[in-house]
């Protein structure tokens, strides 16, 4: 049976990052990594108007330079240079800018195709070996490490076990691990869209009595949709024709990217709050979703996780003891444990404040964007959270 030191049961985008933030100081300690994942990567990058994406904040950039990563990344990363918030039929609105803040962009949206290229492509295969397509099916905890179990019913033992296979995890379930749960009864309708008017690198947060609705600027003068809506009514949307969504779409938008003349493919996801109760055990860590998933609207959830896996890697790297050491585990989970409350209570909060149609907190949260826009200090607060420097006093 082959032993290595980290197994990293997950490829995706938070998986992948992690194994690279490991693989030069795996080199130098001489540490064997695995990455495990069912879906092949595929050889080259398709563009496609429909690809998802996902927001960057400023310090996930931040990241990616650290690990080499950025200027590839960029070739294909559209730059969003101010974000307006505002509220439907309501006059208070908050525009944050780039500019304001002194850096080059607020955040960047990129595709997750060609994300998860850079990724894979950025990867060593001498020091991260693949396992894919393949997945675990079992898990068995040993005294000194796990013991992985695979499809194709070969074994594998490691030092330290990375859960990252995302927010349905069978494994965690399967290992005992409970989740806090909060039900929003809504479900995300994803979607890219094509304006009559260049986007100028602006993103739009829009919040109505019905859910709140993100666009986010894209290549090609397209915008990524995140529109929340009631179950059923996200439904409905979905099943529209092109024609009929889009003239909703524009009367809850309104015109200011012009007229909305494309839409691609429509997506639903329905909408949870969902925690991991232990993220971190002897021998094993719980990252990115499986860890802690959050609504999308504010656009924290993997900027979170790549922080996470950013400091699990330098917790490993400093740490004189073998990768799975449980003190090591609890010195990087304490650390994380900060940035972790307040952007996942950030992200909960606006959801509720801004999906709520209550007249009383409808005028509460009026009055809080138009002093949003006035008070340099809580803007500036505001700010560092969207660019995820919310607890990075250094930066």
């Amino acid at each position: 049976m082959s032993r290595v030191n980290i197994a990293i049961i997950g490829g995706g985008l938070v998986g992948a990052s992690l194994a690279l933030a490991l693989q030069a100081g795996a080199k130098a300690r001489g540490w064997k990594i695995v990455l495990i994942e069912p879906f092949a990567p595929g050889d080259s990058y398709q563009p496609s108007y429909d690809a998802r994406s996902t927001a960057l904040s400023f310090g996930a950039r931040q990241i990616y330079e650290r690990l080499g990563l950025w200027q590839q990344i960029n070739r294909r990363a559209e730059p969003i240079l101010q974000i307006q918030v505002s509220d439907r039929g309501r006059f208070g609105a908050a525009r944050l800018s780039a500019l304001e803040e002194g850096v080059p962009a607020l955040g960047y949206v990129v595709e997750n195709a060609w994300l998860g290229q850079c990724l894979w492509q950025g990867l060593d295969r001498d020091i991260v070996t693949w396992r894919c397509p393949a997945e675990v099916t079992r898990m068995q905890a040993l005294g000194d490490g796990y013991r992985l179990t695979l499809n194709d019913d070969t074994e594998l033992e490691c030092d330290l076990a990375v859960l990252a296979d995302g927010g349905r995890s069978g494994l965690r379930e399967q290992l005992g691990i409970g989740v806090r749960q909060r039900e929003y009864n809504q479900s995300a309708l994803i979607a890219n869209i094509s304006p009559s008017e260049a986007h100028c690198g602006q993103a739009f947060e829009r919040f109505t009595d019905d859910g709140p609705m993100a666009l986010l600027p894209l290549p090609d003068n397209r915008c990524a949709l995140v529109w929340t809506r009631l179950g059923m009514d996200a439904q409905r949307l979905a099943d529209l024709d092109e024609r009929s969504f889009l003239r909703e779409l524009q009367g809850v938008f309104g015109y200011r990217l012009g007229n909305l003349r494309q839409v691609g493919v429509r997506h639903l996801y329905p909408l949870k709050l969902i925690e991991a109760e232990e993220q971190v055990r002897p021998h094993l860590a719980v990252l990115g979703n499986a860890a802690h998933s959050l609504h999308p609207i504010a656009g924290q959830g993997f900027n979170l996780s790549l922080r996470d896996a950013h400091a699990l890697a330098g917790a490993l790297l400093t740490s004189l003891r073998i990768p799975g050491d449980f003190a090591t585990l609890q010195a990087y989970h304490e650390r994380q444990r900060l940035d972790q409350a307040m952007t996942v209570g950030f992200s909960d909060k606006v959801t509720r404040l801004f999906g709520s149609s209550q007249p009383l907190v409808g005028a509460g949260r009026n009055l809080g964007l138009l002093g949003l826009d006035l008070l340099p200090p809580a803007k500036r607060w505001f700010a560092r959270q969207a660019m995820g420097l919310g607890t990075r006093p250094d930066v």
